[in-house]
């Protein structure tokens, strides 16, 4: 495709009349995923280099972090139904558009500030850029069989995101600095974009109903506010006059959000009929302790390994591969093990591998060997695999199928508001890493933190998530 800029952009915001063949539209939209996740975790292998590099503190890396994380979370409910409004195929431009832009922000970034607003537009693109892919492979693949082929290989790309960046991160610190991590994207979005502009067909739902805005504002709010407590909490302490009038925020804003939602009925962001569900309730609760505990403790781990064991970035990334690797191996036989015998069990029995697993992490000290470290990293990671698809699949079977859609996306939502908090909790508890032997404590405290709240999930879904999914299996 040739033009100047600006036919570019008109091209790829109006709709074609032609589609690619479907394993093109596949591959595209998997680009998109792929990158949006790969931003979870190939910053947090840079953090001391963006500390050192801008100078900033902890509080600061859990904004640039968490920058991503609030936007993505805030932002996803609301972004699926602009597609189903507006088009997916234009939202997923946008979002491509957005996030790119976002990435070359972040990578010229003068200052803590700047790369956490830049990091924010990010998230903003990830947000736009997650349900819209799902939503144009479902259209691209009519028929059931070929369409859960190609969902298999849109989460496995995913999933292969996840190991990738720490590794990548490493290896780009190391070679380019720190920037390299967020300016790799640019060229990659670029392609993409004018590819998906000349491939994807538009879709629209004519039934679609009107975004939640005030939903989505009093959401966010709640978010942005329980962070920066936590956040400012860990600075400033916890009596500290701008974190209590945080938390009062954050209070308030929860009674008005659930008026405003009570009030919207079937078309609120986050419907009340559906949260009357205690099965769909479960799934979102543990998905949610589930990121609180992974992100917030590898976001703690990553400062441990490089700024405490003296570890180089290329050699951190490559060390916690043991953690995501089994995520991604185990994942899709988990998956099918939902699918025989339901959420329970798998649910469970990753629980109480991962509880293990990060309780092991205890016995890393400052000159602990890497032998201590890998049983904790394979019991974590092969419980997360195991976990995943059966809160995802716990979630979606409670609920009606025409919702299964939403469902998918509240499930998403609650790993991410869970990674958010847990960020700001792990950072707020581990402290500085400066502070040799106050940081390894408070990671001590993390680690055990998270294996606590992994348990006390894992007596919730054993008791409450269904053994069996779906229909001919009897329980729902």
């Amino acid at each position: 495709m040739t033009g100047s800029p600006a036919t570019l952009l008109r091209r790829a915001v109006n709709p074609v009349r032609h589609q690619g063949s479907p394993r093109t539209v596949l591959l595209v939209m998997c680009t998109g995923y792929f990158l949006v996740l790969l931003d979870v975790t190939i910053v947090n292998v840079a953090l001391p280099d963006i500390g050192s590099g801008l100078g900033t503190d902890v509080g600061g890396l859990q904004w640039v972090v968490d920058g991503y994380a609030l936007a993505l979370a805030a932002l996803m409910l609301t972004s699926g139904t602009a597609g189903d409004l507006y088009g997916h195929r234009r939202v997923v431009l946008a979002g491509l558009v957005v996030f790119g832009a976002g990435s070359l922000a972040c990578g010229i970034a003068p200052d803590v500030p700047v790369l956490v607003a830049a990091r924010v537009i990010q998230g903003v693109g990830a947000a736009l850029l997650l349900p819209g892919t799902l939503a144009i492979i479902s259209r691209a693949f009519p028929g059931d069989a070929a369409r859960a082929r190609a969902i298999g290989v849109w989460a496995g790309i995913g999933s292969l995101a996840l190991p990738a960046g720490p590794l990548l991160g490493g290896a780009l610190v190391e070679a380019l600095g720190w920037r390299a991590i967020f300016l790799l994207n640019v060229p990659i979005v670029l392609v993409a974009l004018v590819w998906a502009a000349a491939i994807v067909r538009e879709s629209r739902d004519k039934n679609a109903r009107r975004p939640d805005v005030p939903g989505l504002l009093l959401a966010g709010v709640l978010l942005l506010a329980t962070t920066y407590a936590f956040i400012e909490g860990g600075r400033a302490g916890a009596g500290a006059p701008q974190v209590l009038v945080a938390a009062v925020v954050a209070i308030l804003a929860v009674p008005a959000l659930a008026a405003v939602e009570l009030r919207r009925g079937d078309d609120a962001m986050l419907p009340v009929a559906l949260l009357r569900r205690p099965v769909f309730d479960t799934a979102n609760v543990v998905a949610g302790i589930m990121n609180l505990g992974t992100l917030g403790t590898l976001f703690v781990l990553m400062l441990f390994l490089q700024s405490v064991q003296g570890r180089s970035a290329l050699l951190a990334g490559a060390t916690v591969i043991p953690l995501f690797a089994p995520l991604a191996v185990v994942a899709p036989f988990g998956g099918r093990i939902t699918s025989r015998i339901g959420a329970r069990l798998p649910a469970t029995v990753g629980l109480l591998m991962g509880t293990a697993g990060l309780a092991l992490l205890v016995l890393a000290g400052p000159h602990s060997s890497y032998p201590v470290l890998l049983p904790a990293f394979l019991l974590w990671g092969a419980g997360m695999g195991l976990l995943t698809p059966a809160v995802v699949a716990a979630a979606i079977g409670a609920v009606p199928a025409e919702r299964a859609g939403l469902a998918s996306a509240m499930n998403n939502t609650a790993r991410q508001t869970g990674g958010a908090i847990g960020i700001a909790v792990a950072g707020a508890v581990a402290g500085e890493p400066g502070d040799g032997a106050r940081f390894v404590r408070g990671f001590h405290t993390v680690a055990l933190g998270a294996a606590g709240l992994y348990a006390a999930a894992a007596v919730l879904a054993l008791v409450i998530l269904p053994g069996v999914l779906f229909p001919g299996g009897g329980e729902r």
